[in-house]
């Protein structure tokens, strides 16, 4: 039956070789059982049914990413969405969780109708190379700006908007150690160096008498509270457009991206470039997403560490199918989730940020035309504490910088269309 389903002699592959694969795809990023519900419960949704919705939601889209396209690649609700969804949408524009899902759901929608007609090469390749790199490198200062937040190293200031936060405070102490702890880890490649790191300083607080412990194992709690929680009339409304776009935007460049690489990385690519069952691999990320929604998370896409599984020989959905059992099986350690301060997951996605930020390597410096309007778009992310905002004036300094130098033939029609819209966004709504 396996052999039927996922084709393993033709990718010269076996059940222990995919299980393994997917085993250590999934300690690489289970951290986000412990993050997502604690960055979700910033925004008022409750934790316990976010926990069980994160690992439903991921272990869906798994199982669609297996069964639909074939290909060894977990899903799970993304890093940097889930952190506008509960600052930027809620937080920042005072919307409830359930219009945020709402938004979400819509932007799934939107994506699954372009991955299904040819509208998403042409908005792919419309994107300048150095706005995508931006956006990626934004979200990730966007994600170290909470993560500084979150360990009590950065706060308010009246003065000056921001300062740093009592350094000698245990939470700053644990977050730095976390986060040294895990950048060692992973640099020798030690296996869910991530999620160590987070257990690790979890069990130094609970020893020294800073966290309460609540255990490790019990039955799932109930997902009724967030489950089909969605409201989609409220997402609706005219000043939520740019939100929508922003879930959307992110969603389909870092899944586009993620997919190339990792279909790079695993010897999928075919010689002219392309890569087989694209396709289906977008429309499962999609649905995923839509599901996602319903279920009660934010986003769910397709993850780059499932590279860590490819390179353990991973080549069919028999290797997500495993992820996604794995996170059926997390259901049963709310308690150990509930036990995890802030202060833990923090290091995590400040780690998370240094990679994301990455991508700030391959702007085009030559041309200031370009690294002008890459540069506002990652800088405008955090200290606007706004994904949508970032895109927003990227796309605008983008079209104008290039309209006044004189560079019209830069300008994609999508990309001036775009720019056009949101200044009449700002112009109009505010």
């Amino acid at each position: 039956m396996l052999e039927r389903l996922f084709r393993l002699h033709e990718n010269n592959t076996n059940v222990r070789t995919e299980i393994v694969a997917g085993i250590t795809t999934f300690l690489t990023m289970a951290y986000i059982i412990f993050v997502n519900p604690q960055i979700l419960g910033l925004a008022k949704m409750p934790v316990d049914a976010v926990f069980v919705s994160t690992c439903v939601a991921a272990a869906i889209g798994c199982f669609l990413m297996a069964f639909v396209a074939n290909y060894p690649i977990a899903l799970a609700p993304g890093m940097g969405l889930n952190a506008y969804f509960a600052f930027g949408v809620v937080g920042g524009m005072g919307y409830s969780w359930q219009v945020a899902l709402g938004c979400v759901f819509l932007s799934g929608v939107i994506f699954f109708l372009i991955s299904v007609l040819p509208i998403r090469e042409w908005i792919v390749n419309a994107i300048p190379k150095s706005l995508k790199m931006a956006i990626a490198a934004g979200i990730g200062l966007f994600l170290a700006l909470i993560a500084l937040k979150n360990a009590g190293i950065v706060v308010g200031n009246q003065a000056t908007l921001v300062t740093h936060g009592q350094l000698a405070s245990w939470p700053v102490l644990m977050a730095a150690l976390g986060f040294a702890l895990i950048v060692a880890l992973e640099h020798r490649r030690v296996l869910g160096g991530v999620i160590i790191g987070i257990l690790a300083v979890t069990a130094i607080s609970v020893i020294a008498g800073y966290q309460k412990f609540g255990g490790i194992f019990d039955t799932p709690p109930s997902i009724a509270p967030v489950l089909l929680q969605m409201d989609l009339g409220g997402a609706l409304k005219v000043g939520l457009v740019t939100v929508v776009f922003a879930f959307l935007f992110v969603d389909l460049f870092d899944n586009t991206g993620t997919l190339i690489a990792l279909a790079h990385r695993g010897g999928f690519m075919r010689p002219d470039g392309t890569v087989p069952r694209l396709k289906r691999a977008l429309m499962s990320d999609s649905a995923a997403a839509m599901i996602g929604a319903a279920i009660g998370t934010s986003t769910t896409t397709s993850y780059i560490e499932s590279a860590s599984g490819i390179n353990e020989g991973g080549r069919t959905g028999l290797t997500a199918v495993t992820v996604g059992v794995l996170f059926l099986l997390a259901l049963f350690m709310a308690p150990l989730a509930g036990s995890i301060p802030a202060y833990a997951t923090a290091p995590a996605l400040l780690y998370v940020a240094c990679l994301m930020a990455r991508g700030l390597t391959e702007i085009e410096w030559n041309d200031i035309t370009e690294a002008a309007p890459a540069v506002i778009t990652a800088i405008a992310m955090p200290f606007t504490f706004s994904i949508a905002e970032g895109i927003a004036f990227g796309f605008i300094s983008y079209a104008g910088i290039k309209l006044v130098a004189g560079k019209f033939r830069d300008i994609h029609p999508a990309v001036g269309i775009l720019a056009v819209l949101f200044v009449i966004k700002y112009l109009v709504i505010g």
